[in-house]
């Protein structure tokens, strides 16, 4: 745990010493408000819905720029070899760089907080679907984490590291919304496999254990996978 933490420390500072963190979260951040501002008064609905609606799409882009340096940058630069001979287990350094990301995950969201506020403001907000939006953002932004950082394992660019793990979010994304040519019998299936579905049903402010443990089980095939291949390169 020592070793996870001092990792975590390190992972997590260098996100802020580098400018791509304060691009990534300035692209966050404009996309999302121009997303909210734009047709919040044109519904004139004291909701959050624009904002979640969108969210799965824009974290399937920003998640990946996030990820994409986690492991590449150490096969690149070759740091990954100086990792082999610390006290340390592949499941330290992974399990550092996940957390490293969600927390980082977790600060991006921070400012969008003014979004509730505003609408507190100036109308009667119900705080349940704002509640289950945000843990349902955490899990979202959690399971996009381990694709990353699995994407982010097989090699050692990290531009291919970005459109392997934009791709496979990408696809989870909208995997349900392109149902419409498959038979019946596999809707259900095929609807299940969808982090949009899931996302959203969380964000009605339903907390459905099924929904959660999606998401769990994408952040342990993610980090599962990202583990396999780094004991392959060792």
């Amino acid at each position: 745990m020592k070793a996870m933490k001092n990792i975590f420390k390190k992972e997590f500072k260098a996100y802020f010493v580098s400018p791509i963190a304060y691009i990534v979260i300035s692209i966050f951040l404009i996309v999302t408000g121009w997303f909210f501002f734009s047709t919040f008064f044109l519904y004139d609905q004291a909701n959050l819905r624009n904002f979640f609606g969108m969210l799965p799409i824009i974290f399937s882009f920003i998640v990946p720029a996030i990820t994409m340096r986690l492991i590449s940058e150490e096969l690149n630069i070759g740091s990954y070899e100086i990792l082999l001979t610390l006290p340390v287990t592949f499941i330290d350094v992974i399990g550092a760089k996940f957390l490293s990301c969600v927390a980082f995950i977790g600060a991006m969201l921070v400012p969008t907080l003014l979004y509730p506020i505003t609408i507190s403001l100036i109308g009667d907000l119900d705080m349940g679907p704002v509640i289950g939006g945000y843990i349902g953002a955490i899990l979202l932004g959690s399971s996009f984490s381990a694709v990353g950082l699995f994407a982010s394992s097989i090699t050692r660019n990290q531009i291919i590291a970005f459109i392997v793990g934009m791709t496979i979010c990408f696809t989870l994304t909208l995997i349900d919304k392109m149902l419409f040519f498959l038979p019946k019998s596999f809707l259900g299936f095929f609807q299940m496999l969808g982090s949009d579905f899931h996302f959203q049903n969380i964000s009605k402010g339903v907390i459905d254990s099924r929904d959660i443990i999606y998401f769990l089980s994408v952040c342990f095939i993610g980090l599962y996978l990202s583990n396999i291949v780094m004991e392959e390169k060792k």
